[in-house]
């Protein structure tokens, strides 16, 4: 599932994060921001945009970004960093992976607190993983678990990058909703796990994506080739920040090859917000960190 390496000092600022909140001391005034200039975000968007355009499937993923914001990818990556709860709750009590994180939507670094664990963090800094304190007990590979729940929260905005495969793979009826769905795939060495494939499901009235289906093929879990049996994950709710529409929870269920079967996770997303002020430095690896090197 993730998809690190896709696109492209907590102690030395200062930087905490508390109740999905981004606090920092003042920095420095040369001190670096996690957001482009408008330039280069109006020349990833128009490239991505007429990339789009060029076949049905894109079109479809297009009309699933601006469903989601009306200025599209311009007001997504222009929003700056993305922050918010990912509580993912299997059903038998077992597994569960609750943080927040900030996410730095145009570069796709991350970083995460751990909520059962709040003086421990972990994220992606474009190249490596990492955890801190080294020491640090987690349930998850941080490396995997890094950006798996962005991905979730991101698609469709995702979709536009190099490296994205679309086609159009017909319609479907989900829990009285008509859909169009989009298979997704990735080219070869498109982050960790080029093998992972999404059905995503557009809604043919509104254009929002309300489900995706998805395999996990990630080298950490399952040898080359190889891949978890297909899931459903159901998008449920709407909330608006900065004019842009997340869901507010998932479902996610076993898949028979036709229809949802069985409830395996219940998924929050709260704490939704986008921190334009956010320190670059946030994503680096702080002092005392582990690199996290080992795919498991």
């Amino acid at each position: 599932m993730s998809r690190m390496g896709f696109f492209g000092g907590m102690g030395a600022l200062g930087t905490f994060l508390m109740s999905g909140l981004l606090w920092a001391t003042p920095p420095k005034k040369e001190a670096k921001m996690a957001i482009p200039p408008t330039s280069w975000v109006e020349a990833r968007a128009a490239k991505a945009e007429a990339r789009l355009q060029k076949t049905e499937a894109g079109r479809l993923v297009l009309a699933g970004i601006r469903a989601r914001a009306e200025g599209g990818l311009r007001q997504w990556f222009s929003a700056g960093p993305l922050g918010f709860r990912f509580a993912y709750r299997p059903v038998h009590g077992k597994g569960v992976r609750d943080s927040y994180q900030v996410v730095d939507t145009w570069s796709s670094r991350a970083f995460h607190r751990w909520t059962p664990q709040p003086k421990v963090t972990f994220g992606w800094d474009g190249k490596r993983a990492w955890k801190h304190p080294k020491d640090a007990k987690l349930t998850i590979n941080a490396r995997f678990w890094s950006l798996t729940p962005y991905y979730f929260v991101a698609i469709p905005f995702v979709l536009g990058d190099e490296g994205v495969n679309l086609k159009v793979e017909g319609e479907a009826t989900l829990e009285g909703k008509a859909y169009k769905m989009v298979r997704v795939t990735f080219a070869t060495g498109t982050g960790d796990a080029p093998d992972d494939y999404y059905i995503a499901y557009f809604d043919k009235k509104t254009h929002r994506l309300g489900a995706l289906r998805y395999v996990v093929s990630y080298p950490g879990y399952f040898k080359k080739g190889k891949h978890s049996p297909e899931k459903i994950m159901i998008y449920d709710g709407d909330q608006s920040v900065h004019g842009i529409h997340f869901p507010k929870s998932f479902r996610t269920f076993t898949w028979d090859g036709k229809k949802p079967v069985k409830l395996v996770t219940n998924t929050a997303l709260s704490q939704v917000g986008f921190h334009p002020k956010t320190h670059d430095a946030l994503f680096s690896m702080p002092d005392g960190a582990k690199p996290i090197t080992s795919w498991k």
